[in-house]
């Protein structure tokens, strides 16, 4: 399997602005009108085409204009959208999907199973979307209402991945086009109202008469304002002009006295990445033992809590904290120990350390003091080579070592294939090939199917985390605030929560 991974770049701007203070007057703040809700995200709408958009903060847009053929529930469980029901064959190498027979577009064309595979077609064709389908060979209509999906190899991520955010399906006339991007037609609850939007700083949408899925939206119009610096979006809050908003944990205590729901839930691992495992261009970090000492350097839990601000869950694991696969027990293994550190180092024969050029770059200078201090205790001196944020995700797996802010999936077979299996910009050796018992498990994993993936991961996130394949500090929580009577429920996997998850009471 091979996908296209998310750098959460915009999250790591969050953390950095974490030291900005409020002082705007306290007000309880809402809109105060129940039929209109306004939601404070933290980016602009990086594509209305599905093929182009980015799954992190992109949904709330995205969710209102288009339907999915799958969507996730509360425990990021596949459920249906427009397409009503599914079944894989007993190879698992053909997916059948029942299509809903009573949607039509807001261009008035309508939905079928023509439409579904002219989608599919386009969303595997997609830069950012294709990675979904590396394993899909062919969509295949079976009749009007009945779709097949016939794949290359078993993919037990997909569906997960499908209803993440990569099954968005629009007006196949708008896809022949070519205006997906500026112009978004789809057969969503909500119509995009470009007269009374304002792009870069407010879009609305008016909910569509009849809407199928009616009730999972029971807002009459949408405000969505991307709002990039924590304080004024706290602000807007308070002032009453956001109901949501995409949320800096410092100010929870504040939030709280004002009788604001506060959500969050684990988003991303914080640490260093290893792209050279093998030692091929640093010999050192070949050794399971310099990798480990690296781990045991670190002290992820104060970390957390001096650039975290306390979000988040102390971990040196991959596996999302509170998820089927993370074992609390692990959580210890590389407890803060730079005698046990120090030992490992002179081990391994490198008592005093060794020489190595790291990648940094703004965003990432909360964590640079840090890095440089702990390592040089190992005697690791870190030359760095400033990059621009841009530059830092198409660069930074050039080096051998880097500090990474990555995003994490509550799916275990998705995890297994982003973190572990899969060539992606951040680890573009997976290397499993040279380390005999990862290569067993993920076989064996590969295997099967279901439930019977699920011990077969455990063993797989125990082997990884002995064999140090990360310095992991910690897992850091995204948080979303809410006015009383609003809900949000955070997915792992969706930097901001697609509409469905944000309801009334």
């Amino acid at each position: 399997m091979k996908r296209i991974w998310r750098v959460t770049l915009a999250a790591v701007a969050a953390f950095a602005m974490a030291a900005c203070t409020n002082t705007t007057a306290p007000s309880d703040g809402g809109t105060g009108t129940d039929d209109d809700i306004k939601i404070g995200t933290l980016l602009d709408v990086t594509s209305w085409d599905p093929a182009q958009a980015d799954i992190g903060f992109d949904g709330p847009y995205l969710s209102a204009v288009y339907d999915p053929l799958v969507s996730l529930n509360e425990d990021s469980d596949p459920v249906p959208g427009l397409a009503m029901s599914w079944k894989y064959s007993a190879d698992r190498l053909k997916l059948t999907m029942e299509l809903r027979e009573d949607v039509t577009f807001s261009d008035g064309e309508v939905f079928d199973a023509a439409a579904a595979v002219r989608n599919l077609e386009h969303l595997k064709a997609g830069v950012r979307s294709g990675a979904t389908y590396a394993n899909v060979e062919r969509f295949e209509e079976v009749d009007e209402d009945t779709i097949a999906l016939h794949l290359k190899q078993k993919d037990e991520a997909l569906l997960y991945y499908m209803g993440l955010g990569r099954s968005w399906i629009a007006s196949p006339a708008a896809i022949k086009a070519e205006t997906l991007a500026t112009q978004p037609v789809g057969s969503g609850p909500y119509t995009f109202e470009s007269n009374t939007s304002t792009p870069g700083s407010e879009y609305v949408f008016t909910k569509r008469p009849e809407h199928w899925d009616d009730q999972t939206y029971p807002f009459a119009t949408l405000h969505v304002l991307p709002i990039a610096d924590p304080t004024a979006s706290f602000n807007a809050m308070l002032s009453g002009q956001l109901d949501v908003a995409y949320a800096n944990a410092t100010d929870i205590p504040r939030a709280k006295e004002r009788g604001w729901n506060v959500a969050a839930d684990v988003a991303t691992w914080v640490g260093i990445q290893f792209t050279d495992r093998t030692g091929e261009r640093l010999k050192p970090l070949g050794d399971v033992r310099v990798r480990r000492a690296i781990n045991h350097a670190f002290d992820g839990a104060a970390m957390l809590e001096s650039v975290g601000q306390g979000a988040g869950a102390a971990t040196n694991q991959v596996f999302p904290a509170g998820g089927p696969v993370h074992d609390p027990s692990l959580d210890d293994r590389y407890a803060h120990d730079m005698d046990q550190a120090k030992k490992l180092m002179a081990d391994a024969g490198y008592a005093d350390g060794f020489d190595v050029t790291m990648p940094m770059s703004s965003i990432f200078q909360p964590w640079q003091p840090s890095v440089e201090q702990t390592l040089g205790e190992l005697g690791i001196k870190v030359a760095w080579k400033d990059l621009s944020p841009a530059d830092y995700q198409k660069n930074a797996a050039t080096y051998p070592m880097f500090v990474a802010v990555l995003a994490l999936d509550s799916n275990p077979a998705a995890s297994m294939d982003g973190r572990i299996v899969s060539e992606q910009w951040f680890n573009p050796n997976p290397s499993t090939q040279d380390f005999p018992e990862v290569q067993k498990l993920v076989d064996e994993a590969l295997d099967t199917t279901g439930a019977d993936q699920l011990p077969l991961i455990r063993e797989l996130n125990e082997e990884i985390t002995e064999q140090a394949w990360q310095s992991v500090w910690y897992q850091a929580d995204n948080t979303y605030f809410s006015v009383e009577d609003i809900t949000v429920t955070p997915i792992t996997g969706m930097m901001f929560p697609t509409l469905r998850f944000i309801q009334r009471g």
